[in-house]
């Protein structure tokens, strides 16, 4: 298909062409699709991610809550309930939502269900660090604990070590964690989330995503400097830039399966090449993505003028791609 007739379509499922299907089924109002295919998951990375990405779609129907009266003892219901409470109290609380306190209560609650019902499960205690940013004065004893090495921050460790017990470098873990960092502190918090990202790459293997941390903080400190500002795309070209991108494309894509890796980390390294002046390299990446893509990040390149941000993030993945697929071989 020729470049300018490509349009990319972005689902939250991916490359899960299973979990797109069950998609398609919860959005209909119906949940035995779900059931089945969180049976037939066998590994925690991919229940991680499957349970991630129902909940967000089932948080605005009762269609867990259904399930869970139908077979009040399935642990896989159990998770669910836990993950739908957590997603509308983080909904509420990015909205200011005046029952955020409610909200939060209850999905706490259902986190500590589920950890009893579930004990070898890392998710309830990825739900828990997914709550944590909500606590922003670290009112909890358990989201202020000593950090594990120097420069780092006192926050939610017991959290992160319980999801470690039981899966070694989850993706959602270290994200949440990053998620907690970056609210623990709106202003300042930059340089601990650089210190976060460094000692998260350095404590967990090579082909992990977690090794595409980096590039989030570097986003991230992007969108804070008002990354409208034409100047500030000589923030993908410097060599610390640079060496994040290929660090990300060596440990990480080079070494992942491409149909299980998020959308959004395999959007978050096309952008970083493409903005480090890699088309040669980001173009691999374009491919893997082949039909899909998550607006995030490329929403933060955007002016604050800009009418549609759906479609301005679209038409700027098209030229970053149409630029990586056109660039000649080394």
């Amino acid at each position: 298909m020729p470049s300018d007739e490509f349009r990319p379509v972005y689902h939250p499922a991916g490359h899960d062409a299973e979990l797109r299907a069950v998609v398609q089924e919860l959005r209909a109002g119906r949940w035995v699709a779900m059931r089945n295919l969180l049976e037939e998951t066998a590994d925690w990375a991919s229940w991680t991610r499957r349970t991630q990405v129902l909940a967000a779609v089932a948080a605005g129907t009762d269609t867990v809550r259904i399930w869970r009266a139908e077979e009040p003892r399935s642990a896989a219901a159990t998770v669910m309930h836990a993950r739908v409470a957590v997603e509308r109290a983080t909904r509420a609380h990015h909205r200011s939502h005046p029952q955020v306190s409610e909200l939060w209560r209850e999905a706490w609650e259902a986190c500590q269900i589920c950890v009893q019902q579930v004990p070898d499960d890392p998710v309830p205690w990825v739900c828990l660090l997914a709550l944590s940013p909500l606590d922003r004065d670290q009112r909890m004893a358990e989201h202020r604990l000593p950090p594990p090495g120097p420069m780092l921050f006192p926050g939610p460790w017991g959290l992160l070590d319980q999801v470690a017990e039981r899966d070694p470098a989850n993706r959602e873990a270290h994200q949440r964690m990053l998620q907690f960092v970056c609210a623990r502190n709106p202003r300042g918090s930059l340089p601990e989330a650089v210190n976060y990202a460094r000692w998260a790459v350095a404590s967990t293997p090579p082909g992990s995503p977690v090794q595409a941390l980096p590039l989030y903080v570097r986003m991230e400190r992007y969108r804070r400097e008002r990354g409208q500002d034409r100047a500030l795309d000589m923030h993908w070209v410097t060599d610390d830039a640079i060496r994040d991108a290929r660090w990300a494309l060596e440990n990480w894509f080079d070494l992942a399966d491409p149909a299980a890796s998020s959308l959004l980390d395999l959007s978050h390294l096309a952008h970083a090449l493409w903005g480090a002046h890699q088309f040669t390299e980001a173009a691999r990446v374009f491919r893997t993505l082949g039909p899909y893509y998550a607006p995030l990040p490329w929403t933060y390149r955007l002016h604050d003028d800009h009418g549609d941000a759906t479609h301005g993030a679209q038409e700027l993945f098209l030229r970053a791609r149409s630029r990586c697929l056109g660039a000649p071989p080394p």
